[in-house]
C-alpha cells in the first residue's frame, strides 16, 4: 500500500487507509489524509483483462461530458504523479483512484421505490447525456458480458461436459431453466432488429452504483468499470434483477422471493423520465422482457458455474451456486406470473 500510496504523492507515513464498500470484484479502501479523502481501487485482473481499456474508456466519457454536459457531476480519476489515471506496480496489480464525494452516499439494499425511482433516472440520464458520443471510439471491457446466447451455449456445454454427480443431482432445476429458453430466441431477433440501438450503458445497475446527495436524490452513477456499448434492456434488467424481490441471489428460503409492482414501475418511471425521447417505439415494448432477460441469464450463469465445479463465482458451502441458479430460478418464475399486470403499464 506504502508504494500505491506514494505513487500518487502521499505521505503514507500519515495517511489512513480503510477498507470501504461491498463490491465483490475490486478491492476498495478509502484515503484519508491531510489533502482530503479519496477512494482507491485495486482492479480485478481476473475479470478485466485490459484495465488500460477501461482508463480509455472513463476518460473519453470524461472528456465528452465535461464539453457537452458540464453541469453533469462526473467523479474523474485522481491522475498519478507521472499523470496516469491507472497506475501498474509490478508483483501488486492495477490501481486508480477518485476523490470521495464529500455529502453523498451509496446503498448496499434498496429499501424504497423511491430509491429505485432515483436510480433508474441516474443510469438512464447517464445514457442519454452520452447519446452523441463516437461509439467506435469506446472500448469493450468485459467481452460477450451481457450476451445471452452465449451464456445458453456455455449452460449446453456444461450439461455435456461438467460434474456428471451434480448433473443428476441438479436434473429438475435443470429442465426448468430449459424451458425458458425462449428468452434466448428473443434475443436472437432483437440483436438483428434495427429498432434496437447500441448504446453506451452502464452493465451493472445495483443500487451500489449510484451516489445520493443528502436529501436523499440521485446524484450521478459511479463504478464505470463495465461501461461500453450495449443494448437498453441490460440496465433496466440488471436493476429488475436487483431492485424487485427484497432479498438477494443468495437467500436460499424461496418464500420470500417476490416481485414487488410498486418497484416495477418506479423503475419504468425513473428510466423513462430520462430515456422517452432515445427509445425506440420497439424497444419501449420491451421493459418487462428485460427483466426476464438478466434473471434468466444469471440463473444460467450461476447454473453453469456449479456444474463445473465452482470455477468463477466464490462461494461459502458447496451448494450455494446450485441455490442461487435456484432462487433465480424462483424469481423469474415470480416474474413470468406478473406478466399480464406489468406487461402493459407504462407511463
Amino acid at each position: 500500500m506504502q508504494s500505491v500510496l506514494e505513487a500518487y504523492g502521499f505521505d503514507a507515513n500519515i495517511a489512513s487507509v480503510e477498507q470501504y464498500g461491498s463490491g465483490l470484484i475490486n478491492n476498495t479502501w478509502k484515503i484519508t489524509s491531510n489533502a482530503g479523502e479519496y477512494i482507491l481501487q485495486k482492479i480485478n485482473e481476473s475479470v478485466f483483462k485490459e484495465p488500460f481499456s477501461i482508463a480509455h474508456n472513463i476518460s473519453f466519457i470524461g472528456s465528452y461530458l465535461k464539453k457537452n454536459h458540464p453541469e453533469y457531476t462526473f467523479i474523474a480519476p485522481i491522475v498519478s504523479k507521472d499523470g496516469k489515471e491507472i497506475i501498474y506496480l509490478k508483483g501488486e496489480g492495477y490501481f486508480r483512484m477518485f476523490p470521495f464525494v464529500s455529502g453523498s452516499y451509496s446503498l448496499d439494499t434498496v429499501q424504497t421505490r423511491e430509491q429505485a425511482f432515483e436510480a433508474a433516472r441516474q443510469f438512464g440520464r447517464f445514457t442519454k447525456l452520452l447519446a452523441g458520443i463516437n461509439m467506435d471510439e469506446t472500448k469493450i471491457t468485459v467481452p460477450h458480458f451481457h450476451d445471452l446466447s452465449l451464456r445458453y451455449h456455455q449452460f449446453v456445454s456444461a450439461l455435456k461436459n461438467g460434474n456428471k454427480q451434480r448433473i443428476a443431482e441438479s436434473v429438475d432445476l435443470v429442465q426448468d431453466l430449459q424451458s425458458f429458453s425462449g428468452i434466448v430466441d428473443e434475443f436472437e431477433r432483437l440483436k438483428n432488429n434495427p429498432a434496437f440501438k447500441l448504446r453506451v450503458t452502464h452493465h451493472d445497475t445495483k443500487i451500489s452504483n449510484v451516489l445520493f446527495d443528502s436529501d436523499g436524490k440521485g446524484l450521478c452513477v459511479i463504478d464505470l468499470d463495465t461501461v461500453m456499448p450495449g443494448y437498453f434492456i441490460s440496465d433496466i434488467g440488471d436493476m429488475m434483477r436487483t431492485y424487485l424481490s427484497p432479498v438477494s441471489e443468495n437467500e436460499t428460503d424461496f418464500s420470500k422471493i417476490e416481485i414487488r409492482e410498486d418497484f416495477y414501475k418506479a423503475i419504468v418511471r425513473g428510466y423513462y423520465t430520462e430515456m422517452k425521447d432515445e427509445l425506440t417505439n420497439t424497444e419501449k415494448e420491451y421493459f418487462f422482457y428485460a427483466g426476464k432477460f438478466i434473471i434468466y441469464m444469471q440463473a444460467l450463469r450461476f447454473l453453469t458455474d456449479y456444474l463445473m465445479n465452482d470455477v468463477y463465482y466464490s462461494t461459502g458451502y458447496p451448494m450455494q451456486n446450485f441455490m442461487r441458479a435456484k432462487n433465480q430460478c424462483t424469481l423469474l418464475q415470480k416474474m413470468v406470473e406478473k406478466e399480464y399486470a406489468l406487461k402493459g403499464f407504462f407511463e
